[in-house]
């Protein structure tokens, strides 16, 4: 399971998806960290073409429902698709079927045999 990841400089998603970001703070980032997400915008046409196909927010690196503590990111960066819809931290998302796009440059994975 993905335990950090880099994000894209705001010229990147410019370039990618078309979409304006302000500077990112830190592009290695870790569960609990703000970092850029994207999703459809909200309260528009579908059908209008002039509308960009997504638009780039901030966003914690873990679901977060809004009862919890920003700690929690900790423990709620993965979901099984068995339980998402069931577990407190995710099913409310999950019935709404909140989705969005997390861009990454990389993911970086432990090694569980080496400890790094």
């Amino acid at each position: 399971m993905c335990s950090r990841y880099e994000a894209p400089t705001p010229e990147r998603l410019q370039e990618e998806f078309g979409v304006e970001f302000d500077a990112q703070e830190k592009l290695e980032l870790w569960p609990g960290y703000a970092g850029p997400f994207l999703r459809k915008p909200r309260n528009v046409d579908p059908y209008d073409d002039a509308v960009l196909p997504f638009e780039a927010e901030v966003g914690v690196f873990g679901l977060l429902p809004f009862w919890a503590d920003k700690k929690l990111a900790r423990s709620t960066y993965n979901a099984r698709s068995e339980t998402a819809s069931v577990k407190r931290s995710f099913r409310e998302a999950w019935k709404k079927a909140q989705h969005c796009i997390i861009p990454a440059v990389a993911i970086y994975e432990p090694d569980w045999r080496t400890g790094v």
